[in-house]
Parts: C-alpha cells; sequence; structure tokens
C-alpha cells in the first residue's frame, strides 16, 4: 500500500508536537513564517501571498530551474505542495500519491503514501481526477482522497493514524478538494453536484476523525445547521424553512450544492467561510424556486457549525456557475472606513467584496467585461430584490426551455473564474486573479435521477467571446471599487493559481505549460519558462538554505484540459470543454513534475 522509510531520515521541526487545542494558533504562527508553505493558501485569509523578497521585479527576469520531481502520475495536478521545515509535501491526482521530500538531503524521498482504490470512482468525477492538494496539523498531514477518503498521515513517517468516508462514490460523491486545520479540527467539503449528491461541508476531530458536525447546502434547518432567527442575508432572519420551500418536494434531497472549493478562516471572529455549488440539475426547468442554499457564500462558526450569515449569488442557477472559488480576506479601507472584508470571484463573472462580521454586500461588479447574462446586482436596499443579479432574458435558459439552444451566454459553465484561486497583495492591495474569457450554447434537456449516474441535463458547446479569439485574461482587481487596474491576455484560460509576493512580482501558469512572471503594479511580463506539460497547479514559494524557490506542478488537465487528459473528441464532452479547448493539444502533452525555480548562485 505504501513505502515508509524510517523517521530518522526526517529533520523535522518540533511544531510536530503541538498540542491539538492549540493546532490553529499554532498553524497562524507557522503561516507567519515566510520560509514555509503551512496551508494549501498559504494563510488562513486564503491570500496566497508570501512576504519573501529576494525574488524582485528587477531580478526575476535571471529565474533559472533548480531541480525538477516526477510525480509519476499523468493528468491534472491541480494545487500545490506544501513546505514545512525542511520537508515538502506533494500530492497527484488519482491515484493520490503523496510524497515526502527531504529538501536538505537533495530532495530525497522519505516517504511515499500509495492508497489502494477502486478505479471505478474515477468514471464518477466529473471534470478530471483532480486533487487541490493536502492539509498539516497535529503532526498529520490530511488528504481527501478520490473515493471520498479522508485520511490523516503521520508527518514524519506517513503511516496512516486514522481514516474515515466523507461520501459514497456509489452515488456519485468524490473527493477532490483540500482539506482546511481549524483548532482541534479537519473541514472538508465534497464533490458531486452532477450526481445529485445533496453536498456538505463535514468537521472531523484531528486526534480520532471523528465526526464533529456536518452542514448541508440544502434541506431541512437542522441539516444545514441554519438558526432561522440568527442566521441572516443582507442583516435579515432568514426565517425557518429558508430552504426547502424553494424546492419543489424533496429534490432537496438530489440538490447538489457541492463544496469543493476552498475554505478560509477569521480566527478573530472564529468563522469559517466558503461557497456552495450548482443545484441539481443542470436543467432548470426541473427544479423551479430559489434553490437555497445552492450559489451561495456561507459564514459558520468554526466550532459548532451553526451559519452566521449566508448569502445566495446566484438564485436558480440557469448556468452551472458553482459558487466554490475561495473567499479572500483582508482587512482593507471602504469609505475611509476600517471593514474587515470578504472578496469572492464568483463563476458567475461577478466579483463580490463584502463584510466579513455580516455578510453586508459592499460592491458587486463584472470583472470581465464581456459577461452578458445580467445587467449587474440590483445594490439598492430598498428594494425586494435587493443582492439578486438582474438576468437577461435572452441568456436565460429557463426562459428558452427544454430542448432550446440559447446561443452566446457569456461566461460559459466554467465561469469568468473556476477554482484557481486568485492572490491578494497588501502591499498593492490588489487582487491578481486568473480568468476565463469564454461564451457558450446551452441546452437543457430532461434528465431521471438515478443514484451514481449523470444528472446533468443540458448540452454545452464552449468558445471565446465573439470576434475575439483568446479565452483568457489574467488580470488585477481593485475590491474597493470594483473595477480591473490591469489585464493580459492568454491564448487559454488561466487554469492556474496565482502567487503574490513582497518582491513585487506576481506569478501563474499558462495552460500550454508556461509559468510567467509579472510586475504586481503593472502586468508587464518580466519571465516566463515552459514546463513538461499544461499548469494547472497553484504557484508556491518557500526559502531555503537562505534561497527562495518558487515551485509549481505541471500536469494539464482539469475541466479546461480534459479532452487531453482523458482522450475525448467528441466537442460537446468534457461538458462541453473538449471542443472549446481543443486547440490546446498543439502546445503540450500529458505530464506529472513539479519544477522548482531560484535565481543562480
Amino acid at each position: 500500500m505504501r513505502k515508509v522509510l524510517p523517521a530518522a531520515c526526517l529533520g523535522v521541526m518540533a511544531a510536530f508536537a503541538v498540542g491539538v487545542a492549540y493546532a490553529n494558533e499554532e498553524l497562524s504562527k507557522m503561516a507567519q513564517n515566510p520560509k514555509d508553505w503551512v496551508m494549501p493558501a498559504g494563510d488562513y485569509a486564503n491570500t496566497r501571498y508570501s512576504k519573501l523578497n529576494q525574488i524582485t521585479a528587477a531580478n526575476v527576469g535571471k529565474l533559472q530551474v533548480a531541480w525538477t520531481f516526477s510525480t509519476g502520475v499523468l493528468r491534472g495536478h491541480e494545487g500545490g505542495p506544501l513546505i514545512i521545515g525542511n520537508i515538502m509535501y506533494v500530492h497527484t491526482p488519482f491515484p493520490n500519491k503523496v510524497y515526502a521530500l527531504d529538501l536538505s538531503q537533495e530532495n530525497k524521498i522519505v516517504w511515499k503514501y500509495e492508497p489502494k482504490q477502486d478505479p471505478n470512482v474515477i468514471p464518477v468525477m466529473c471534470c478530471d481526477t483532480v486533487n487541490r492538494g493536502v492539509a498539516y496539523g497535529d503532526g498529520k498531514i490530511f488528504l481527501h482522497q478520490a473515493d471520498t477518503t479522508l485520511v490523516a498521515l503521520d508527518a514524519k513517517t506517513g503511516q496512516v493514524a486514522w481514516s474515515v468516508k466523507n461520501g459514497d462514490p456509489g452515488k456519485g460523491a468524490t473527493g477532490t478538494s483540500a482539506p482546511l486545520v481549524v483548532k482541534d479540527k479537519v473541514l472538508i467539503g465534497i464533490s458531486g453536484g452532477e450526481f445529485g449528491v445533496q453536498c456538505h461541508v463535514t468537521a472531523y476531530d484531528l486526534k480520532s476523525g471523528k465526526q464533529v458536525w456536518r452542514a448541508f447546502s440544502e434541506g431541512p434547518d437542522d441539516q444545514i445547521m441554519v438558526d432561522p432567527v440568527k442566521t441572516t442575508e443582507h442583516g435579515k432572519p432568514i426565517g425557518k424553512d429558508s430552504s426547502v420551500k424553494t424546492w419543489q418536494g424533496d429534490q432537496w434531497k438530489i440538490g447538489g450544492g457541492c463544496t469543493w472549493g476552498w475554505l478560509s478562516y477569521d480566527p478573530s471572529l472564529n468563522m469559517v467561510y466558503y461557497g456552495s455549488g450548482n443545484p441539481s440539475t443542470w436543467n432548470p426547468k426541473q427544479r423551479p424556486g430559489d434553490n437555497k442554499w445552492s450559489m451561495t457564500v456561507f459564514a459558520r462558526n468554526a466550532d459548532t457549525g451553526m451559519a452566521h450569515w449566508v448569502y445566495q449569488m446566484t438564485p436558480h442557477d440557469e448556468w452551472d456557475y458553482d459558487g466554490v472559488n475561495e473567499m479572500i480576506l483582508s482587512d482593507q479601507q471602504i469609505n475611509g472606513q476600517e471593514r474587515k472584508l470578504l472578496t469572492h470571484f464568483d463563476r458567475n463573472g461577478l466579483a463580490y467584496t463584502m463584510d466579513r462580521t455580516n455578510g453586508e454586500l459592499l460592491v458587486a461588479e463584472k470583472y470581465d467585461p464581456k459577461v452578458n447574462w445580467t445587467t449587474g446586482v440590483d445594490m439598492n436596499k430598498s428594494s425586494p430584490t435587493y443582492g439578486r443579479p438582474k438576468v437577461v432574458d435572452q441568456y436565460s435558459t429557463e426562459k428558452g426551455g427544454e430542448d432550446k439552444n440559447t446561443k452566446g451566454i457569456c461566461p460559459a459553465a466554467l465561469g469568468t473564474k473556476d477554482e484557481q484561486p486568485a492572490a491578494y497583495s497588501p502591499d498593492t492591495q490588489l487582487f491578481y486573479v486568473p480568468t476565463n474569457h469564454v461564451c457558450m450554447d446551452y441546452e437543457p434537456f430532461k434528465v431521471s435521477y438515478t443514484a451514481g449516474q449523470p444528472y446533468v441535463g443540458a448540452t454545452l458547446s464552449m468558445y471565446p467571446p465573439q470576434g475575439e479569439s483568446h479565452m483568457g485574461n489574467f488580470i488585477a482587481w481593485d475590491n474597493k471599487t470594483g473595477k480591473i487596474v490591469w489585464s493580459n491576455k492568454e491564448q487559454f484560460s488561466v487554469w492556474s493559481g496565482a502567487l503574490a509576493t513582497a518582491g513585487g512580482v506576481v506569478f501563474y501558469g499558462t495552460l500550454e505549460g508556461y509559468l510567467k512572471a509579472v510586475d504586481a503594479k503593472t502586468g508587464k511580463e518580466l519571465y516566463k519558462f515552459k514546463t513538461p506539460s499544461g499548469i494547472i497547479g497553484n504557484v508556491t514559494t518557500y526559502e531555503q538554505g537562505g534561497r527562495q524557490y518558487v515551485a509549481v506542478l505541471s500536469g494539464v488537465g482539469g475541466w479546461a484540459g480534459i479532452g487531453l487528459a482523458a482522450g475525448l473528441t467528441d466537442p460537446t464532452a468534457g461538458l462541453g470543454a473538449v471542443g472549446g479547448y481543443a486547440a490546446l493539444s498543439n502546445y503540450t502533452a500529458l505530464g506529472g513534475t513539479l519544477t522548482v525555480f531560484a535565481l543562480p548562485q
């Protein structure tokens, strides 16, 4: 099942012995050390920002490849490694191997974990066999396997400390997301919206793996863990049965609302933030109502799981605009007032700036001018439709109805941004956002539910906006004004997570396989290097032996690269992505490599 080398090989820091009760305090402290990268997003706030400044806008052009590591796995390599002391933890897509590499001993493999999973889980994974990374806490490495097993590995030896099943792959549930360790718990979501799974976020005890709480996205109040009076949307109580009364009959039981994106946490408020995905099915005619609480930002108490506030971004989603993208936490001034902010770049093409203490909506603007399904969000607080997007009938798949192909909808179902996380720099107070510049035709059709079978109910095709040929932009965004500061065109979607640094450099990867470095203030391209395969991984930086390194996984795949990854040729396959990204095979091929860069010594 796995090879484990002696613990003596490890020079791991004393932090491994810390008590569980202080796990989040210790993690917060560890995250303050820019030499390491101890959480999937670098910190609890999901900023993907590093204080390391050895690599600057002036010298980044001299970057060289320092070393590489083959993961031994093909298909889509999302996420990125953790670095804790001398040890780097690298993960892979299915079968979800984890490697511990000793950076002080020529990157020697200290241990390898390789789970034996039923390959029947592969066809149930909607958009490639990806995994978005591991988490650390209490001396353990936490991995959410494709078959939904959450496993705790001893960080020194790779031995399994405990494991627990988080869902049922037989009914379409899978594991693709990175866990988050908060206090004495590890939190994890679930995938399976395209199979009618009733999705949830679950907190497990760090020591034992025992379930502490589970909050579903839709259903009765006790299941979704809301208080009809105390849980609010736009400052008003959501009321009794806020979810079930927005579904027809028992449809909420197969309602989707999956939680495969990123989690963030504010220790001062003790609140966890995440988004829920699309309602099932993709045919809106089959599920009348707002379908709450799919497409929703949740703010929950980390200890109890109870929701403090919610905000549904796309009620009665008609386009598969999952709301799972990361919630980036920042403290900034808006209109001369210091606010605790949450910024979220939604698949629906709107970027939201909110007060994370109470869910007040402050800014909601398009972050790609081509977004056309809505004219914008109703920001009039006295309006009965306050906070709702204003839908353009021409691009409503509901208005078109079943078996009608609604054309020219922007963005496509994969959104103006999918899970590829943005970065935030407190130096510039700008957000650096990898985006998709893609539109679609969308034809819903009637579909019946069978457990474990696809429950989609729509045929899609994807292409660039009319009159344009590029399918991606990498942008700098001002979350206070809701405006693009600068934008760089890319031939394909930017499906890589960004990294901002104190050196004034922002890094990201491209689907063709380039690692790129740009000036944080101007967007000017300063460096690029083509890695062995397309990049859908998240760029990471760390320091070892007094030297700053930049690391990224390459391995084309994910939703955008599913045609290449899975050998699909039908243009409508891969939920519409195969045709849209057919040209990608002219630029890259399958791979699985970690490439690490540094300045010459």
